[in-house]
C-alpha cells in the first residue's frame, strides 16, 4: 500500500461507521445522494484527517504540529485532536471562499491553539 493508503486506514479503524460508505463505489455515491447523509459527508472527514496527518507531518502552516501536539494532550487523544482542529480547518476554508480571499494559516493556528489552551 502505498503511505497515505495506510494513514488513511489507520483513520478508517477510528470511523467504523464508515466502512459501509466507504467500502465500495456504489455504497459510496449513494451515501452521497442520501438526504438523511446530508449533515455527516465520511469521504470530508476523512480527507480532513488526512489533511491534518499530513500538515503535521511537514509542519505546514508552521506551528500546527505543536497546536496539534497540544490539543491532543488536552483532548487525551489525537483522533480528539483531530475532530477539534477539523472545526478550525473548516471554519478556515469557509472564511476563505466567503471572502474571496485566500486560506488564512495563522487563523488557523490561533484557532487550534485556543483550543489546546482553552479552560
Amino acid at each position: 500500500m502505498e503511505a497515505i493508503e495506510t494513514l488513511a486506514n489507520l483513520w478508517i479503524a477510528e470511523h467504523p461507521e464508515l466502512e459501509k460508505e466507504l467500502s465500495s463505489l456504489e455504497s459510496s455515491l449513494a451515501s452521497m445522494d442520501a438526504k438523511s447523509n446530508a449533515s455527516f459527508n465520511g469521504f470530508l472527514h476523512l480527507s480532513m484527517h488526512l489533511s491534518i496527518s499530513e500538515q503535521c507531518s511537514i509542519d505546514q502552516p508552521r506551528g500546527i504540529r505543536q497546536a496539534v501536539e497540544l490539543l491532543a494532550a488536552r483532548k487525551g487523544s489525537l483522533h480528539n485532536a483531530h475532530h477539534a482542529a477539523m472545526e478550525c480547518l473548516g471554519n478556515m476554508l469557509w472564511e476563505s471562499q466567503r471572502s474571496g480571499r485566500p486560506p488564512d494559516g495563522n487563523a488557523y493556528i490561533d484557532c487550534v491553539q485556543r483550543a489546546a489552551t482553552r479552560d
